[in-house]
């Protein structure tokens, strides 16, 4: 009889584990606590499913905090593969004009039936509404939801992709970290979150509302550009989760949280101070509208530079290219798209197998690394569930040839 490989969680690195290791002919089992698969996959794919990025790869690679451990399975898993991947189950994608690669119906359900039809073809199992309890070597303890049975099993390999901890409510609620020492795992901390700040109530007319192509930057940092929105309790946007992990290392140094915000990057700081010269014929908020500065724009700047600088042309300017807005941390790690943190690097060899038990291999989200939104995400959870369905073969052809 061939070898019996259980994996805890449906979501995509767990599903291309299960790939892997369903077409080397292992019985696959595949443990889901939730009612169905990829939740959280899909809940991306209702706006639009960012699969990938088509960027050059070395540029790509250094989205990671851990680009060293991530480059060799990313560069060969990159978004060209994903793309053949998705065309062989008869989902087509392109590339627009950010780079990012998407399915041509945007939609995650599509491609996601598409696999699932593919993999039940290749006899792998799926056991929903099933809770793994307690893992010990090789053995599970496994819930039944449903029928509140409790079963122990040995398998031959066990692929660990049960998520980080945010968005518990689809399935990942980190309550596999009872099942490692603490020392083999870095604390998780929010990631691609909004950032707060307590704002007055002079700025609550423009909540919701965006800060329009704007750079952001944290000190000594690259700078990127885009849209913010001011939200009741700070600011949230792709272009904030890229200073995520620069505004981490400040937390982490127990130094102030701040950003800087160019709002008017296409002026130099002489062209704007040129604009905003006071004049006895027009309003200040007239000036400024001329100048560049919208609504939503000039409440920032009313709500951050003193006063007394409205009417200095020169230092208004210089305020306006160089904002410097001081937070107060992130969102609940809960409501953030991913996590830093997770198993550490050095707890597992080169096949993403647990040294302190070799029947165990760990990937996806649940592995300690980081990107921003952009597809960087989703290719590092297929690499590495590929990665990690290859390690548990060679584990396994090991064991038989002894």
């Amino acid at each position: 009889m061939s070898p019996s490989i259980a994996i805890i969680g449906a979501g995509p690195a767990g599903l291309m584990a299960a790939e892997v290791l369903s077409q080397l002919n292992y019985q696959v089992h595949v443990f889901e606590q939730k009612p169905s698969a990829a939740r959280k996959f899909l809940m991306a794919g209702k706006t639009g499913l960012n699969i990938s990025h088509a960027e050059p790869i070395e540029q790509f690679v250094e989205r990671y905090d851990q680009v060293d451990w991530l480059s060799p399975w990313v560069k060969q898993w990159d978004a060209t593969w994903i793309q053949a991947w998705m065309k062989d189950l008869g989902i087509e994608s392109y590339i627009g004009s950010s780079g990012r690669v998407f399915p041509i119906e945007m939609k995650a359900a599509p491609l996601l039936r598409a696999w699932l039809k593919c993999l039940a073809e290749h006899q792998v199992k799926f056991h929903y509404r099933h809770q793994v309890k307690d893992l010990k070597s090789n053995q599970l303890e496994i819930l039944n939801l449903v029928s509140n049975e409790v079963v122990t099993h040995e398998y031959d390999a066990i692929v660990l992709a049960c998520g980080a901890v945010s968005w518990s409510r689809l399935g990942s609620d980190g309550a596999w970290q009872q099942w490692f020492n603490q020392n083999e795992i870095e604390a998780f901390q929010a990631s691609n979150a909004g950032v707060e700040r307590a704002w007055s109530a002079f700025m609550q007319p423009i909540f919701g509302q965006p800060l329009k192509r704007v750079e952001a930057w944290v000190a000594n940092e690259p700078k990127s550009t885009g849209d913010i929105i001011v939200s009741h309790y700070g600011l949230e946007s792709g272009l904030i989760y890229k200073q995520g992990r620069a505004l981490r290392t400040l937390v982490k140094n127990q130094q102030p949280i701040q950003m800087y915000l160019d709002l008017l990057p296409d002026q130099t700081v002489e062209q704007l101070a040129q604009k905003l010269k006071p004049s006895k014929k027009q309003t200040l908020s007239n000036v400024w509208r001329k100048a560049g500065l919208d609504q939503v724009k000039a409440s920032l700047v009313r709500e951050i530079v003193p006063k007394a600088l409205w009417n200095d042309a020169v230092a208004l300017a210089g305020q306006i290219k160089n904002l410097r807005i001081e937070l107060s941390g992130f969102r609940p790690i809960e409501e953030a798209i991913s996590c830093a943190g997770g198993v550490k690097q050095q707890v597992l060899n080169e096949a993403l197998q647990l040294k302190s038990n070799p029947y165990v291999f760990c990937c996806g989200e649940m592995l300690d690394w980081d990107a921003p939104t952009g597809g960087y995400l989703l290719t590092a959870c297929f690499a590495t569930g590929r990665a990690a369905g290859e390690g548990v073969n060679r584990f396994l052809q090991g064991h038989n040839k002894t």
